[in-house]
């Protein structure tokens, strides 16, 4: 770690305005772990027009955010190999002047941190030199594969972070559950709240004092011990498809953190050797037309479902 920076007040600009605390300050931060910036954030040192704020609060044009003292990376920019810049290169699915959609590969997380170098939007922006204001939309977790966005001018991040907010912009996932989910929609509204996992780590669990989280998952394929579903998101919180399906007893198919063990032993005698979800389909307002991405099923996951229909036989 290099220079000890200052403490500093920012006002937020138009181009800033709507983003989330935790996406502002790593930005500010430029290349620090992320778990610095919830660390700096929970601590309090964060003030937001003089109070203290939470990593999810929206700041809007004209807010005051106080930026504590911090240590820079020694190394400004993280080094980024041939094979990272291609994998990425080759999952995007949608791209103009405003937007790339990518359909991200399992195993690749979106930030740097716990250990990583670089994460997705490291890497993007080092294939898109030219797109300086280019910034996640939303996240997905390490294991998920799928539809990802990134906006590449701040106009575009608010409008998308708008529509998610107003939940006009379709979320599916396809996904691998334990058991035979019955016909029909099957819809949880359980809320969600993270809680310490006593690893070091936090997972997301039902609780009456957490937060609204509204998941519909539908059956499309049956089998004998598994579901292939389509799930479909109607809030964006931190693991919720996983925590929603563990607690309707249908967890979804390799998933160590939720799913139970027996389960995932039969998952794994599949082949299957990660999670089973999958980011399908996006589907939101952008340029005056209703734009519709969807990602291909990988070919990891669709030989697991190629194997379990030919159980079926």
């Amino acid at each position: 770690m290099s220079d000890r920076q200052q403490a500093s007040v920012r006002e937020v600009t138009q181009d800033e305005a709507g983003r989330r605390l935790d996406n502002f300050l790593a930005t500010v931060f430029g290349g620090v772990p992320r778990s610095l910036v919830y660390r700096v954030i929970r601590s309090g040192e964060v003030r937001v027009n003089g109070r203290r704020a939470k990593a999810g609060q929206r700041l809007e044009l004209g807010d005051k955010v106080r930026v504590p003292p911090y240590s820079a990376p020694d190394a400004v920019s993280p080094v980024i190999g041939k094979l990272p810049r291609a994998l990425v290169e080759e999952a995007v699915l949608y791209e103009d002047e405003h937007l790339i959609v990518l359909g991200k590969p399992s195993g690749m997380a979106v930030h740097a941190g716990s250990g990583l170098p670089f994460g997705v939007i490291d890497v993007a922006r080092a294939i898109r030199p030219d797109c300086v204001k280019l910034e996640l939309v939303h996240r997905l977790d390490r294991e998920t594969s799928g539809c990802l966005m990134l906006a590449k001018d701040g106009v575009t991040l608010r409008e998308l972070h708008r529509q998610l907010r107003a939940g006009t912009m379709n979320k599916q996932y396809r996904t691998l559950m334990a058991g035979r989910l019955p016909q029909g929609a099957l819809t949880c509204l359980a809320p969600l709240a993270m809680v310490p996992d006593g690893h070091g780590e936090r997972r997301a669990e039902v609780s009456e004092e957490g937060v609204e989280a509204h998941t519909v998952f539908a059956g499309e394929q049956w089998f004998a011990e598994f579901t292939l579903a389509n799930v479909t998101l109607a809030t964006g919180r931190t693991h919720q498809i996983r925590a929603h399906a563990a607690h309707l007893g249908h967890p979804v198919a390799a998933d160590a953190r939720y799913g139970g063990p027996e389960f995932n032993i039969k998952a794994k005698a599949l082949g299957l050797k990660r999670l089973f979800l999958h980011a399908h389909e996006l589907a939101f307002d952008h340029q005056g037309k209703r734009l519709r991405v969807k990602a291909p099923l990988p070919a990891d996951l669709a030989m697991v479902l190629e194997t379990l229909a030919g159980k079926a036989c």
